[in-house]
């Protein structure tokens, strides 16, 4: 289930880099609060700190309700560095099952 949302969430970050309608961006930064939000308490439930950290600042920068105006160049270069982090973290193998 982990893998599903790290991947719906790349993919709607690779999607940010086509021209689409604000709403959309809206809609991702709140799926990504969710997303990241979740990610983080599945990371802590497991003891894994680091990853908490990583997911709760993502959670925090994607987050709907303060927008942070970093331009859309730098936005571009976030998600593409988010979504392939996320693609990576995927295929990284897992030590704990």
């Amino acid at each position: 289930m982990l893998n599903i949302i790290k991947s719906i969430l790349a993919v709607l970050f690779f999607l940010c880099l086509l021209n689409m309608p604000y709403g959309y961006y809206e809609l991702v930064r709140f799926l990504a609060f969710v997303g990241f939000g979740f990610l983080g308490y599945k990371a802590s439930q497991k003891d894994k700190s680091e990853q908490v950290f990583i997911y709760i600042a993502l959670a925090l920068l994607f987050q709907p309700f303060y927008k942070i105006a970093l331009g859309r160049e730098i936005w571009n270069m976030v998600d593409v560095v988010v979504g392939i982090g996320l693609i990576i973290s995927i295929f990284i193998k897992k030590t704990d099952k």
